[in-house]
Parts: structure tokens; C-alpha cells; sequence
């Protein structure tokens, strides 16, 4: 099931930062999204997961001949900011998901093996989120992404501040999840969209425009920054 933005925009006052995006966004892939600070990542991930309402176009999960409206049942959003109820342990959290997402979670588990899942040490488990790292509160948000089972995840700098260990973690979680599903990695951090995305997408100029393969990464690599240096100029 592909997710297609049709003509999406969005404006605040007079800064037009979304202006007329077309794109279609295919399962089983991590799509890197580049750009420039305030090229309007943020922005088009808050369109997409209804926080903001675009100025015009539209955006829907289509399946062969027939298409949906994209519901809040089938997005997840990873912010880089991890948002978290930190006057709950972490069993306490989890325990609460699962419990008001139950009619919608495949195959429900106990919640240890959950935690197992991104690896949260079992001394953590009963600790206060608000005594948690960024990297653990990282994790927990991830998770109940994993429980959930979107089918399109956005992920908004969700490596940002992390040590080597969780990144890696992170990383690996993230391969696996794409399966079946789309995921959206905002970035502007070229090497990290290298090192874990199938596709390039960059956000210039507020369009979207696919990277073409190229015989080298050098090439490509090359051509992302001519692009994004020319937003100084334009």
C-alpha cells in the first residue's frame, strides 16, 4: 500500500514552505528525507500526521485500483524529542498502551518481551521515564511504534543526541520495521541518510525531489549539496 501526497502546500503568512508537492512513498523501504534547516521537514511530517492543516492538496494510502484517506490509526511519528508520561515507570506506560490499544495489536505479548525487544535492561523496567535518558526515552517511543504497527512511520531526527550503542540499536530496530511498511526519516545528517535509507528524497526549494542512482556516492553526494547550496542563492 503506497502512501501519494497530491499537490500538498503549506504556507505561514508569507513564507511559502510546502509549494505543490507531489510524491508517492512506497513500502518496504526507509526514505531519507534531506534538507536544510527550516526547509519545512518538520512541517510536512506535521501536514501529513494531521498536527497542522495543509493550505491545499491531499494525501491517501492507495492499494492497486483503490485508495483511503490516511486515518491516525495508520501513522506513527517518532519525534526527536521524545514524548513521554514521565511520572509513569516504563512497565506502567507500556502496560496502559497496550491496554487501550488491545483491539488493534496483533498477537499481544507479555510486556517483558516487549522491552526485549529494543533491549531496555531489566533493572530500567520499573524505573521512573523521567529518570530515563534521552536515548531510553527514545527507545520507549519507539516501541510503542513497534506495538502499534503503522503502516507509515514518520521519524523526525529520532537519532539525534544518541550514543554510539543505542544509535546502532536504533538503526537495526528501524531495518527491521520496514517491512510492509513506509518509512519516512527526516535528516540533515547526509551520512546517516547513507548509512540506513534505500532511497533519497530531498525537500529544496519546498518540492520534493527524488535523488536518481548515480555510479558513485561521491557523485551523489555531490549533487544533494550544489542543491542545497543553491536555496542560499535563490
Amino acid at each position: 500500500m503506497e502512501l501519494q501526497i497530491e499537490h500538498l502546500k503549506k504556507s505561514f503568512e508569507e513564507k511559502e514552505v510546502l509549494k505543490d508537492i507531489t510524491f508517492t512513498f512506497q513500502p518496504g523501504k526507509i526514505y531519507g528525507l534531506l534538507g536544510r534547516n527550516g526547509a519545512g521537514k518538520t512541517t510536512l511530517f506535521n501536514c501529513l500526521n494531521q498536527d497542522i492543516s495543509a493550505d491545499a492538496g491531499r494525501f491517501f494510502l492507495r492499494d492497486k485500483d483503490s485508495e483511503q484517506p490516511l486515518g491516525m490509526e495508520d501513522i506513527g511519528y517518532v519525534l526527536s524529542t521524545p514524548q513521554v508520561p514521565e511520572f509513569l515507570t516504563a512497565r506502567e506506560f507500556l502496560k496502559f498502551f497496550v491496554e487501550i490499544n488491545v483491539a488493534s495489536i496483533p498477537n499481544t505479548m507479555d510486556l517483558d518481551a516487549y522491552f526485549d525487544l529494543v533491549n531496555l535492561d531489566k533493572e530500567d523496567r520499573d524505573r521512573l521515564l523521567k529518570d530515563f535518558s534521552h536515548g531510553m526515552k527514545n527507545k520507549m517511543q519507539m516501541l510503542v511504534n513497534i506495538i502499534a504497527s503503522p503502516k507509515v512511520l514518520l521519524l523526525d531526527e529520532p537519532l539525534t543526541s544518541l550514543d554510539v550503542v543505542v544509535a546502532e540499536e536504533m538503526k537495526n530496530i528501524l531495518r527491521d520495521l520496514k517491512k510492509d511498511r513506509i518509512l519516512i526519516l527526516s535528516t540533515h545528517i547526509m551520512e546517516l541518510a547513507f548509512d540506513l535509507c534505500d532511497e533519497i528524497v530531498l525537500l529544496s526549494h519546498g518540492k520534493l525531489e527524488e535523488m536518481p542512482e548515480k555510479e558513485s556516492e561521491a557523485e551523489l553526494k555531490a549533487d544533494i549539496l550544489r542543491i542545497l547550496q543553491e536555496e542560499d542563492h535563490a
